[in-house]
């Protein structure tokens, strides 16, 4: 890995962060950015395109977007931490700062949407401090074991033995954050965002296992990056990620198909309500997880084959998907809640769609200006600088 030819690599990484952001502002635009209000659809045409569509966008995205985002820090770990051990620094203070500028970033982020999630990557970032000179077998065997869920497991076996224990899992909930999302004040609805729609995000992390899965996603990224299957640096190295892509897409394709239908007939077996709740978040994630690595695979070896000819459209996009994400909050609050534009009043999926095709557009032309101009996005070059703080020549 000492000999990564950095543009390759960055450029085909960016290019795969771009498309899992362009999916995450598909998915919230038909989801008004969590404010599961609609208007009634009196055509059955367009209530049956509605729901296809729904349907469609789910199935591509859904789980699958933030997954790939989330495997994409965890690589993006490692290129930070290896550049300052060659320089002979250690990442780990500056690292934690950036963590703390993140979260910094979440708490803005939060005040325009209730299900945010750099709050939560800030918060379990900070799990790779402590194994990032673990041994690649090592991290393996962790994410495994975080992948397999084990909290969940422990409630099955609750739930198995004791067929009346159902605890309210969901203390805090989207819902009630409703009335301050439709409702005309701007300031309402940006305290109840920081404070229950904050809360009921993480509750909701914790309770559908996207904690476990994103810590797994986190340092398998770190150790994707350590091993090398991103690096395309020469013919040697193009054809061991090549290979490892083309394995990982046999594997996971025909697994997700399984999961798929697996979990259903699983789901219609069991009855009691925390196993059946707990079995849904175990075989969800796995699905997902599966899904993804396809998902990621197919992507990958595209963009190789084609030398990156299409697909590197996604490139500037994915240079500033912290400014993307922060952008889509504030701007789909304005169009979808009360206190802007209500769109949520008049647009069913179908509409909502074509709102958030415009709205990708509009940031992809607007990412492909920028670096016409700057090095970095807007908030990526504040969060370079901040972490990078009292250090020259960064």
């Amino acid at each position: 890995m000492e000999n990564i030819q950095k543009k390759e690599r960055i450029l085909a990484i960016d290019a795969l962060r771009g498309f899992a952001v362009m999916g995450i502002i598909l998915l919230h635009n038909i989801e008004h950015f969590n404010f599961y209000s609609f208007p009634e659809t009196t055509s059955p045409v367009l209530g049956a395109l509605d729901k296809s569509l729904w349907d469609m966008l789910f199935f591509m995205f859904s789980g699958k977007a933030y997954a790939i985002f989330a495997l994409l820090f965890g690589f993006t770990f490692y290129l930070q931490s290896r550049g300052s051990e060659k320089r002979g620094e250690d990442f780990k203070n500056r690292y934690m700062w950036r963590l703390l500028l993140l979260l910094g970033f979440g708490f803005v982020n939060s005040l325009f949407f209730p299900g945010e999630i750099l709050v939560l990557y800030a918060i379990l970032g900070f799990i790779l401090v402590p194994v990032r000179h673990w041994s690649n077998k090592g991290l393996l065997i962790l994410a495994l074991i975080l992948m397999l869920q084990p909290v969940e497991w422990l409630k099955v076996l609750c739930g198995f033995v004791n067929p009346e224990y159902a605890p309210k899992q969901m203390i805090f909930s989207l819902g009630n954050v409703y009335p301050q999302l439709g409702g005309e004040s701007w300031w309402e609805m940006v305290k109840v965002n920081f404070t229950i729609g904050q809360l009921a995000s993480l509750n909701w992390a914790w309770c559908y296992g996207r904690v476990f899965q994103t810590c797994s996603l986190f340092i398998l990224g770190l150790w994707i990056g350590r091993v090398g299957y991103f690096d395309s640096s020469s013919e040697a190295a193009l054809t061991k990620a090549r290979t490892f892509w083309t394995y990982v897409l046999c594997f996971s394709l025909p697994l997700a198909v399984i999961f798929y239908f697996l979990k259903g007939f699983i789901f219609s077996i069991a009855s009691q309500p925390l196993m059946l709740d707990s079995l849904k978040t175990i075989f969800n994630s796995w699905y997902n997880f599966c899904f993804m690595l396809a998902i990621v695979s197919a992507f990958l070896l595209l963009y190789w084959m084609g030398k990156g000819r299409i697909l590197k459209i996604l490139v500037p996009y994915g240079r500033m998907s912290l400014t993307d994400y922060i952008m889509q909050s504030v701007i789909g609050s304005f169009l979808y809640f009360g206190y802007g534009l209500a769109l949520h009043k008049s647009c069913g999926t179908t509409l909502s769609l074509l709102v958030g095709i415009v709205f990708f557009l509009a940031q992809l032309a607007f990412a492909h200006w920028w670096f016409r101009h700057f090095k970095r996005g807007p908030l990526e070059t504040i969060w370079h600088r901040l972490t990078w703080l009292g250090k020259t020549n960064r």
